[in-house]
């Protein structure tokens, strides 16, 4: 069951789905932490008739306020991974909601799921998707509805391609993102060297948090916005003086003028997560660590010289505030595997700053909280019992009750365990108290 508002509850739940059918169990998904409501859950039928008949009547029903959203439980991941039977819907009338989709689309065979993509606010992006039982009546479906209207626009179907998949046409642009140029340049002064290239129909400039200056500029053809990249992309503007003034120490990244295609946030955000080992990104690029307890003053460079002893560093990334503040930690890609180990061996704990560093390999999110809640998930005698802990019984004493737990300290037992659960509790209060409250 889907698209659940944040508070309902299983309660909530089985009183509605109980009335269908007697309902065997129901459980409503929840952050492992915050325990706020995921948006989602699972009703488990005693049998398949009433499971049918709940989907067909309850599919879209309002629950506090919120159309929900119910199909089958697919405990085959890659049923959903694959991508088969499933097509894309664009173009969508705004007003077209998820079970105006399913209705449409019904028609034409049985449907695993059926949404349309929404924002925060609950209204339409004008898009959705609708995932078939099999891949011929998804082939049905995009035959008889694509340019089909529904509600006020035509609307195109096509087959879902996952986003690897997808052919992004990088090469044709107008639309170009700038930096790294004199700051003492006003647009009007950027806009003209850039229209020595081609016509320009619109530029904008900016500051970000810093003061930094960027700017965007927008072509009218791609080929003028493909000629100014080659011509200025890397390109000194700084005068004789400044080049004069220029220390060693000067990073070429900060003076040298960028010209490139604009992204979209979405893009850039991937690109980011690649580079940070959060997935996406190509694996063939190296091999990527994390690091934390960084000073507050290390920067990008201050990074890359700390790891370079150690082999071939690709790409740096410390992560920084408003205020040009390290966060405490960041990112460092080597080019092999085997540079990456001996930067482990030789950095993880090592004092830089006066800070004992924690250097290891950096994870994707999904993968680091399924590794966390594997290490931390109640065992059957609650805690970190099942794998006795430190001490075996300490442990699940630990998972578990503290008094006793305390009583049963290191799988001892009998008198002697509960004499020195004894001792904790009456000659050691203070302390039993202060490791409590810690």
């Amino acid at each position: 069951v889907g698209d659940l508002h944040p508070d309902v509850t299983e309660a909530m739940l089985y009183e509605i789905f109980n009335s269908v059918g007697p309902v065997g169990s129901i459980r409503v998904c929840r952050n492992s932490v915050t325990r706020k409501s995921l948006g989602y859950g699972y009703v488990n039928f005693h049998s398949v008739s009433d499971a049918e008949r709940a989907l067909d009547t309850l599919n879209y029903s309002s629950i506090k306020g919120r159309a929900c959203r119910i199909m089958w439980s697919q405990r085959d991941p890659s049923l959903r991974k694959s991508g088969v039977g499933n097509i894309f819907v664009k173009n969508l009338d705004r007003n077209i909601d998820n079970k105006a989709l399913y209705d449409t689309f019904s028609l034409f065979g049985n449907i695993l799921s059926c949404k349309v993509s929404t924002d925060h606010n609950g209204k339409s992006r004008g898009y959705g998707f609708v995932h078939y039982e099999t891949e011929e009546a998804a082939k049905q479906a995009i035959e008889r509805v694509n340019g089909m209207q529904i509600g006020e626009l035509t609307v195109e179907v096509t087959s879902f391609l996952k986003r690897d998949d997808r052919d992004t046409p990088k090469s044709a642009y107008t639309n170009l993102y700038t930096k790294s140029f004199p700051q003492d340049w006003e647009e009007n002064k950027l806009k003209e060297m850039f229209a020595a290239y081609g016509k320009i129909t619109s530029s904008v400039m900016m500051e970000d948090k810093l003061g930094r200056k960027f700017a965007f500029i927008n072509f009218d053809e791609t080929e003028s916005a493909q000629k100014s990249v080659q011509e200025l992309h890397g390109k000194d503007m700084r005068t004789d003086e400044q080049k004069a003034a220029q220390k060693e120490e000067d990073i070429p990244e900060l003076y040298l003028m960028y010209v490139g295609r604009a992204q979209t946030k979405g893009e850039r955000a991937r690109e980011v997560t690649g580079q940070t080992g959060g997935g996406g990104g190509d694996k063939k690029a190296g091999v990527n660590l994390y690091v934390k307890n960084l000073d507050g003053d290390i920067d990008d460079a201050g990074l890359k010289e700390l790891f370079e002893p150690y082999g071939t560093v690709t790409s740096t990334s410390s992560m920084q505030d408003d205020k040009g503040k390290c966060k405490g930690f960041g990112f460092v890609c080597f080019a092999s595997a085997d540079d990456a180990t001996k930067a482990v061996t030789e950095m993880h704990l090592k004092v830089v700053k006066g800070k004992p560093l924690y250097v290891g390999l950096a994870e994707r999110k999904d993968d680091r909280q399924e590794r966390l809640r594997q290490r931390y998930q109640p065992g059957p005698m609650g805690g970190k019992g099942d794998k006795g802990g430190k001490g075996g019984g300490m442990g699940m004493g630990m998972g578990g009750s503290q008094m006793g737990g305390m009583c049963g300290m290191g799988g001892m037992g009998g008198p002697m365990g509960m004499g020195m659960g004894q001792q904790m509790m009456m000659g050691k209060g203070p302390m039993m108290g202060g490791m409590m409250g810690g």
